[in-house]
């Protein structure tokens, strides 16, 4: 059984911690809140709670919460650690984890260039072997990993250009914006292309980022050409055989992201997660060797597959033997609706 600590439970931390307490081998020895707030309380029924440090671990006690020890305390007893913490202090708490000499996994908010290797189960699993610091790429990353993956390995890739359009914030976050404003990114190629290349080394990619005033889903338009001619029906095929896609078809009538969100709502999962990228049937479309196809991408929860993923890589375990114990927990059948 693999011990697993969670520095941060924030939107990812949450779900890696609950993802992680449905394996069969591996346990949360506990999680690391900041502040005990509404989310500490909650979260004490189901796992033990820990303090960044003493001074912390008084503030929570004041507040009627049990708190089992510190972080130092937590890392000695656990095998690996998950890092989600506020973008940015992943690779300042790197430090923290090579001093207890325990096996480290980032969030795609920190920097490649901090761990050993960047991580996407369906392309670079192998890569993440007996690694001791890991890094999960981004939601947006993770799912153009996804779906570019079964394509390149069917047909080949020359180029894609994809347009993100990214949510404003997640749905508990009031803070931020834009509200009433679509704000583009002025960089170009934003910095989801470069950060594809971490997982698939060759692809030629460029990207255009703009960030809408919702808090549901990203959404992406990819327009790709391919090494060789295909049909529909063969692009329907490759993608339909990964279970973390999932293809929607026009006439039931799944015409947004806030109706994908409502199908998810229906599976019953923790929190009405989608783990799976959503792709419209009816937006793909095909002119000899170009394709273009629509996905949408449930930000909260598309890359917990993965982090769990990358814990069995980081110890060894086999990519086939890993993917499907991970999908066969959280209830991930990559059917067509």
């Amino acid at each position: 059984m693999i011990g697993v600590a969670i520095n941060g439970y924030g939107t990812i931390g949450r779900r890696i911690a609950y993802a992680a307490s449905k394996q069969d081998d591996m346990y949360v020895t506990g999680i690391v809140k900041n502040s005990p707030d509404y989310v500490t309380k909650q979260a004490s029924k189901y796992f033990n709670i820990y303090a960044p440090d003493n001074d912390k671990k008084k503030e929570f006690e004041a507040s009627g919460i049990t708190v089992k020890g510190t972080l130092d305390d937590l890392l000695s007893e656990s095998d690996i650690v998950i890092d989600g913490t506020p973008e940015g202090n992943g690779e300042k708490n790197l430090k923290i984890y090579k001093q207890h000499g325990i096996k480290a996994i980032l969030e795609g908010g920190e920097s490649k260039d901090a761990v050993e290797v960047s991580f996407n189960s369906y392309s670079n699993y192998s890569k993440s072997i007996n690694k001791n610091y890991v890094r999960v790429v981004s939601c947006n990353t993770t799912a153009l990993a996804r779906t570019l993956t079964p394509l390149n390995e069917k047909f080949g890739i020359n180029e894609v250009n994809a347009t993100i359009m990214r949510r404003a914030t997640d749905p508990n976050d009031s803070k931020k914006g834009p509200i009433n404003a679509i704000e583009p990114s002025m960089a170009y190629p934003s910095h989801h292309a470069g950060d594809l290349k971490t997982v698939m080394e060759d692809i030629n990619i460029e990207t255009t980022a703009v960030k809408v005033p919702t808090t549901l889903m990203h959404v992406h338009v990819i327009n790709l050409e391919l090494k060789s001619e295909t049909t529909k029906n063969e692009i329907i095929s490759a993608l339909s055989k990964k279970r973390r896609l999932i293809l929607f078809d026009g006439n039931e009538k799944i015409n947004s992201t806030a109706q994908i969100m409502d199908y998810a709502r229906e599976l019953s999962r923790n929190r009405s997660d989608l783990y799976e990228i959503a792709i419209w049937k009816d937006s793909i479309n095909i002119y000899k060797n170009k394709v273009h196809y629509i996905q949408a991408v449930h930000q909260e929860s598309d890359v917990i597959p993965e982090n769990i993923d990358a814990i069995r890589a980081m110890f060894g375990i086999e990519q086939s033997m890993s993917q499907d114990k991970t999908d066969a927990s959280l209830g991930i059948k990559g059917v067509e609706y």
